[in-house]
């Protein structure tokens, strides 16, 4: 059985995390000592070294707890899961489309750029005015607009 402080440091997910985790569902109630400090199995750990990998990879908690629950199932076709993946790999995509929209708008400001003084700067009037943009889909990933 793992502590808590045992259970981060061999994750590397931080305590309050591995509590929240607790919280929402994702683990499962640990065990209690006489002393009430949690323990863990190693059940749980890798369970954990799951979800923090998981998050790596961008996977929403959402998608984490579906991934989980077909792991509890081992007999199961994969095809929810791949289904999973494969929608998670389309929100990559879209993301590195917005980056790579966003890289292009910057550098050709940049470019643009005739230096000399702030009333004249290419970059500010851009930033000033968004129909000086070459693009209209350079939005930030996550911007919601």
């Amino acid at each position: 059985m793992y502590s808590i402080g045992q259970v981060a440091l061999e994750t590397g997910v931080k305590v309050p995390t591995i509590r929240y985790y607790e919280q929402i569902g994702l683990l499962p109630e640990p065990h209690r000592s006489a002393g009430r400090q949690r323990l863990y199995p190693l059940r749980t750990v890798e369970r954990l070294a799951f979800i923090r990998h998981a998050r790596q990879l961008g996977f929403s908690l959402p998608a984490i707890r579906d991934l989980l629950s077909l792991s509890d199932q081992p007999d199961r076709p994969c095809e929810a899961a791949d289904a999973i993946a494969v929608e998670q790999l389309d929100q990559v995509e879209q993301r590195l489309r917005q980056l790579q929209a966003l890289k292009q708008e910057l550098s050709r400001m940049i470019a643009q750029c005739r230096g000399g003084s702030i009333s004249e700067c290419r970059i500010i009037e851009v930033l000033s005015d968004h129909s000086q943009c070459a693009a209209e889909s350079h939005a930030a990933p996550g911007d919601r607009f």
